[in-house]
């Protein structure tokens, strides 16, 4: 059935300019559809879903507390997305707000002070232990200098897939962590995207979703009776169009697949 889903967007998909793809499964039968599903594209926000799970990582197995405080400097405020560049300095938060508001709010400021507590290449070999070769975290958001040598963070939609599937059988990290950082991505305040149908019906979906210049994704799970893996990613595309259809095909997937 997903097949047959995925077959009525393909000239829709054909149509997009620059690399657009998608993977999904229905995570009762196991049914699989994709396309293009393996071109790594610029990650965007969606690079935040494996330094989330490389925090719950660190603080299952000690390297890390999810009580632990930080003070928000003035020099650690990066651009929008997010809240804590427009609070004061000085500021106290522990590591699991800063893990929320990096999902939820796609918080900037949050994502760069979690990778100087966790490390790039921590985050890294956890990418590799879940199965991840093409995904990769390569600098922090907003460093300029690396970003005019070209270094770019990756993500492919199959991938991101794959790993959503390990969280929500309990095989990413650990069955209470996996539930936990579920709960964040179901509390996902950017909504625009693949729920933007969905939330009309009273879906739930855990999801996280990216956004710069000619690129925009969104990943997540949504909970129906046959729950399903939903990723779409791009880059160098019409971003309008490419969102217009995330909406459509995430309510016909829902409608078409996940009540069955």
């Amino acid at each position: 059935m997903m097949k047959e889903v995925l077959n009525a967007y393909l000239p829709r998909l054909a149509a997009l300019p620059g690399e657009v793809c998608f993977f999904g499964k229905d995570l009762t039968t196991g049914e699989q559809c994709a396309f293009q599903a393996d071109i790594p594209v610029a990650a965007a926000s969606v690079i935040k879903i494996p330094i989330l799970i490389e925090a719950f990582r660190q603080a299952r197995d000690g390297l890390a507390r999810m009580d632990e405080e930080f003070s928000i400097r003035p020099e650690q405020k990066m651009p929008s997305c997010g809240a804590l560049t427009y609070l004061h300095d000085g500021l106290r938060v522990t590591l699991r707000d800063l893990c929320v508001l990096m999902i939820i709010l796609s918080d900037n400021s949050a994502t760069n002070i979690l990778i100087d507590r966790l490390g790039i290449d921590s985050v890294n070999s956890c990418m590799r232990m879940l199965g991840q070769r093409a995904s990769a975290l390569n600098r922090k958001l907003f460093d300029q200098e690396a970003q005019s040598r070209g270094v770019q963070n990756y993500i492919t939609a199959r991938e991101m897939g794959l790993v959503l599937e390990k969280m929500w059988r309990g095989q990413c990290v650990g069955e209470t962590e996996d539930a936990e950082m579920l709960s964040i991505l179901a509390d996902q305040r950017l909504n625009g995207k693949m729920p933007f149908f969905l939330h009309g019906e009273g879906v739930e979906i855990a999801h996280k979703t990216g956004e710069d210049d000619g690129i925009t994704h969104d990943v997540g799970i949504v909970y129906a009776k046959h729950p399903l893996v939903l990723c779409f990613t791009s880059e160098h595309t019409d971003v309008p169009a490419f969102e217009r259809l995330m909406q459509d095909a995430a309510r016909d997937f829902y409608r078409d697949c996940g009540r069955a």
